[in-house]
């Protein structure tokens, strides 16, 4: 008879984990508490929009495509792919937009025009940035940080320097870049990590690399269209999802998770994956004698940022708007600090607006327009108030008049927001967070939360709150890599 695990949750890493279990011959049964997969990627459909909940942009596509290569799929079994060109516009402090081309060629001529010599500059740091990709995504992140010996590695060891561990992000973009405008484009990648680029190992300009020569894609239908290829490749391997079923405990007996009780029934398994909110595992689902980690612990952790999140649908086309736009209107010092130093509310934000109907006619009703509108904010603030979001909805919507040359605001046919308290209701959310434990050097690899409880022998984790960290991709890789390790030490 086969072995069983359950998974509770089922976003990215969930799905993921579950996939991998049930290639490796287990019986797989994931618990969700809502009435769809995709967690944090869920979608909302409203009047005849459909929104993307959270993720909203498509980088590393090789990661999805080994993901399905290793069930005998590929991508276009299930999506089609479109890459964006220009990928994404900027505007700038002065209002000026730039329009960042998906070409490689067309890009640095670009920045020749911002920095007459930076286009060598270009190359130079993307052949750096072309290794670190290669060891960081395609062999770091599938450590699963138990021990240090897992870095005894010939590529690793070798490549240390060059890998960039020990130096700033920031530093390392001034060695290469002069203008303020080229600094803050290469920077910008790394600012939903958790950490100001001071504070960001230059390691992670393997996301420029991403960025630039990855490229920056669109599923038809959306982001949900890779939640619900995941889901039906989990269908066709046999998974068991069950909806509306949130777990309330987990009974644990001498070191041994027992069983997982929820509204709907119990469950028991051999072994358990937690693809939640590992906080919310530890603080809310186990005996106390269980928790692996203090609260003063978690209460001492770096967060990735959480969001103020609307989605808005208006009864009109706009002109000249990219999928990708993004508001480097106001100083980006600021807001950073505001976000990661001095933890506030923003005094003039940062934002970003993805129009996925100017892409995909199918996200929104003909004659009208998607749009998702997102701040980054501090994880943990309090009075998330709608007062609150309001007063940042009116600050964003008239500078997004003012340098598009259009009015929304009379158009509007459907609005909601989603931030903190909705993390934390609807997500379980430490903080309030939107993107999980920030990549910081001391929060990297063996000094990340474990993926293997340690007062619980059968008991497992995934997610952006452990290995590799936040993002699309790595919970993907997240999902694996927990995969293999319980194949590894339990049977």
């Amino acid at each position: 008879m086969n072995k069983k695990v359950i998974i509770i949750g089922s976003g990215f890493a969930g799905l993921s984990a579950a996939c991998f279990m049930a290639k490796a011959g287990w019986q797989v049964v994931v618990l969700e508490k809502h009435n769809m997969p995709g967690g944090r990627a869920r979608k909302l459909q409203v009047d005849g929009f459909t929104f993307d909940m959270g993720p909203s942009w498509y980088w590393m596509p090789d990661v999805f495509e080994r993901f399905f290569n290793q069930f005998g799929k590929k991508v276009a079994d299930y999506y089609s792919l479109h890459r964006l060109d220009p990928s994404y516009r900027v505007y700038w402090q002065d209002g000026s937009p730039m329009d960042v081309p998906a070409n490689y060629n067309e890009l640095k001529q670009l920045f020749d025009s911002i920095e007459p010599g930076s286009s060598q500059m270009l190359d130079k740091f993307l052949e750096e940035a072309a290794y670190k990709y290669k060891v960081g995504i395609q062999k770091l992140v599938f450590k699963p940080g138990q021990s240090l010996t897992e870095f005894i590695d010939r590529d690793l060891m070798t490549g240390v320097f060059k890998l960039d561990v020990f130096t700033s992000m920031k530093k390392h973009v001034a060695r290469h870049f002069q203008n303020p405008r080229l600094r803050e484009l290469m920077e910008f990648p790394v600012l939903f990590l958790g950490a100001l680029p001071e504070d960001t190992p230059a390691l992670y300009s393997l996301m420029n690399y991403a960025d630039i020569k990855g490229g920056t894609w669109y599923p038809d239908g959306g982001m949900y269209s890779i939640v619900d290829a995941m889901h039906e490749l989990a269908i066709s391997l046999g998974v068991q999802f069950h909806f509306e079923t949130p777990v309330t405990s987990i009974t644990v007996t001498n070191n041994k998770a027992e069983k997982i009780v929820t509204p709907k029934g119990e469950f028991t398994a051999d072994v358990i994956i937690g693809g939640a909110d590992y906080h919310h595992i530890e603080k809310d689902l186990l005996p106390e004698k269980y928790k692996s980690y203090s609260d003063k612990y978690w209460t001492t952790r770096t967060m990735a940022p959480g969001c103020l999140l609307y989605y808005v649908g208006i009864n009109k086309k706009l002109k000249n708007v990219l999928h990708h736009t993004l508001f480097f209107d106001v100083p980006f010092q600021l807001h950073g600090e505001e976000i990661y130093k001095t933890v506030q509310w923003p005094t003039a934000p940062l934002f970003y607006v993805s129009a996925t109907s100017v892409t995909d006619a199918s996200s929104a009703p003909e004659g009208c327009e998607n749009l998702f509108f997102l701040i980054p904010v501090a994880a943990g603030l309090d009075n998330d108030t709608e007062e609150l979001r309001s007063k940042y909805f009116d600050l964003i919507i008239e500078r997004f008049e003012q340098h598009t040359g259009q009015k929304i605001r009379e158009h509007i046919i459907v609005y909601k927001s989603f931030a903190q308290s909705d993390f934390i209701n609807e997500y379980n959310a430490f903080k309030g967070n939107a993107y999980g434990l920030a990549n910081t050097l001391l929060q990297t690899a063996v000094l990340k939360p474990s993926i293997k409880s340690k007062k619980v022998k059968n008991l497992f984790y995934t997610g952006q709150l452990t290995i590799p960290g936040p993002g699309v991709p790595p919970s993907i890789i997240s999902g694996e890599v927990v995969a293999r390790e319980v194949c590894r030490t339990i049977f």
